[in-house]
């Protein structure tokens, strides 16, 4: 979701932190793999005092509302797929990587395992 759009104001309705700032947090919460505190701490350095239970509170309530905005700008991918294993060493140990791929050839997942498991990597 762009933060240059601005949000539905009833969404927002008696916060008291702007959407824009509320929206920023989650976002930074969901997107990358920060805690609470440390978006404490960034909002502190803005100048910004937070506490992480509302943080907590946005993420719980606005997180749902984040997903079907940003879903339908996601890459999809296409109808069909395939299964593509391979044996690969894995910090000195030989594993087996079993990838996802679509008709073009990019990797829509992967699942490492030391047993060789086509069915558990077709069920992720």
């Amino acid at each position: 979701m762009s933060l240059r759009r601005k949000p539905h104001p009833l969404l927002f309705k008696w916060r008291h932190f702007e959407p824009e700032i509320i929206l920023l947090c989650v976002r930074w919460y969901l997107s990358y793999r920060l805690s609470y505190r440390d978006l404490v701490e960034n909002m502190d350095e803005r100048g910004l005092k937070i506490a992480h239970t509302t943080i907590l509170r946005w993420v719980f309530r606005f997180s749902n509302e984040l997903k079907h905005k940003v879903r339908p700008h996601l890459r999809k991918t296409l109808t069909s797929w395939r299964l593509d294993e391979t044996y690969i060493k894995v910090k000195g140990k030989w594993t087996y990587l079993h990838r996802a791929v679509d008709r073009e050839g990019k990797a829509i997942d992967f699942y490492l395992s030391r047993k060789r498991d086509s069915k558990a990597a077709l069920s992720w």
